[in-house]
């Protein structure tokens, strides 16, 4: 199973642009944060990592329309991973392509969008839903 569960802070507001056949498609950047206590020194030690994420679709719209640089947000993915040739010299890069996200910390909390439960079409689509105390993270 390739499934990536993350809650961070957006570094930037999203870019949104379009393919050739019109799917919306949203990139952003959000870091996630763990802190900590060193058990020699005892000072409290923290560390940053930067994620980025890709969103296709009707999610990628409202990525586009309701995120901003600094909002918490909770997004759900697949871990990707591509590679290529520069100047000789293989690199690589990870996104998590995200299946869902959700609001965090303001009155939109609540929502959560999810494009595999429209009837659109299951890669490139999204929709709002209202969840229920039961659909919240445990943690």
């Amino acid at each position: 199973m390739n499934k990536a569960i993350l809650i961070g802070n957006l570094g930037r507001d999203p870019e949104i642009s379009h393919t050739e056949n019109g799917t919306t498609i949203a990139k952003f950047s959000i870091a996630t944060s763990d802190k900590w206590k060193d058990k020699w020194s005892r000072e409290v030690r923290d560390h940053t990592e930067w994620h980025r994420i890709t969103a296709f679709g009707k999610l990628a719209e409202i990525c586009g329309e309701y995120l901003f640089k600094g909002k918490q947000i909770c997004i759900e993915g697949r871990i990707q991973t591509s590679s290529w040739e520069k100047d000789g010299i293989k690199r690589y890069s990870t996104e998590i392509i995200a299946s869902k996200m959700e609001m965090l910390g303001g009155k939109q909390s609540k929502d959560i969008m999810n494009p595999s439960e429209t009837s659109i079409g299951k890669e490139n689509s999204g929709q709002t839903n209202l969840s229920t105390e039961e659909d919240k993270i445990p943690f």
